[in-house]
């Protein structure tokens, strides 16, 4: 694969700071650009920040950005955005335009964390959102989009979630039980699924439609 340059949006997030540090780290990228509402504290010498406020002026905070490919890590929960209306609006409708906008100025590849159970037609509304989320990004025409559908996260994050705090505790013992057919559903560290989608944008094809159930990002 050539020099390419990197766009990652979410790189604060509990999978998007391990994103980050991998895009930086890996020479295929001479160029790293992170999309951020606050200044970030990392510094590298290929890493730029573009600021935003994720509002009307966002076509406008894109267009000073050039990448081949587009790492996606947005994600909220009902809890923070405090109602279904406002989590549509960052897990749905944001990742949408972001892509939509990052297409149009030639970007070939987007890469986005999905859920696993992600279904259009679920009747559990955070499953159905990304199920809607992945369709919508399937019609925009990328040359090649990868779709991540992790399982329950690991990992330290700034905010306390108890559902993933109990994973956290029972994992350890749930594992070994969790093989063949229910090995998707095993936990999964947010650092091992950030590299899988660093190191997977390099495989072939790049071209397609390629999903990735939990499972294979260990």
């Amino acid at each position: 694969m050539t020099i390419r340059k990197a766009l990652i949006v979410g790189a604060t997030g509990l999978i998007g700071g391990h994103c980050l540090q991998s895009l930086c780290d890996n020479s295929n990228y001479s160029e790293v650009t992170a999309l951020v509402r606050k200044p970030i504290l990392k510094t590298h010498r290929k890493l730029k920040t573009v600021a935003t406020k994720f509002d009307k002026n966002l076509e406008n905070d894109l267009s000073k950005i050039q990448a081949d490919d587009v790492y996606c890590c947005l994600g909220t929960t009902i809890k923070k955005a405090e109602s279904q209306e406002e989590f549509q609006a960052v897990d749905l409708y944001l990742v949408i335009a972001i892509a939509d906008i990052m297409r149009k100025q030639g970007a070939e590849q987007f890469l986005v964390i999905s859920a696993m159970g992600a279904d259009k037609n679920s009747k559990i509304f955070y499953s159905r959102t990304k199920g809607e989320m992945e369709e919508a990004l399937k019609e925009i025409g990328y040359p090649c989009l990868r779709i991540i559908r992790p399982s329950l996260l690991l990992g330290k994050r700034k905010e306390f979630r108890l559902g993933e705090k109990i994973g956290m505790l029972l994992a350890p013992l749930l594992k070994p039980l969790m093989i063949c057919s229910l090995k998707k559903y095993r936990p999964v560290e947010a650092e091992s699924v950030a590299e899988f989608m660093v190191n997977v944008a390099m495989e072939q094809p790049v071209s397609g439609v390629h999903v990735y159930e939990s499972d294979l990002l260990t």
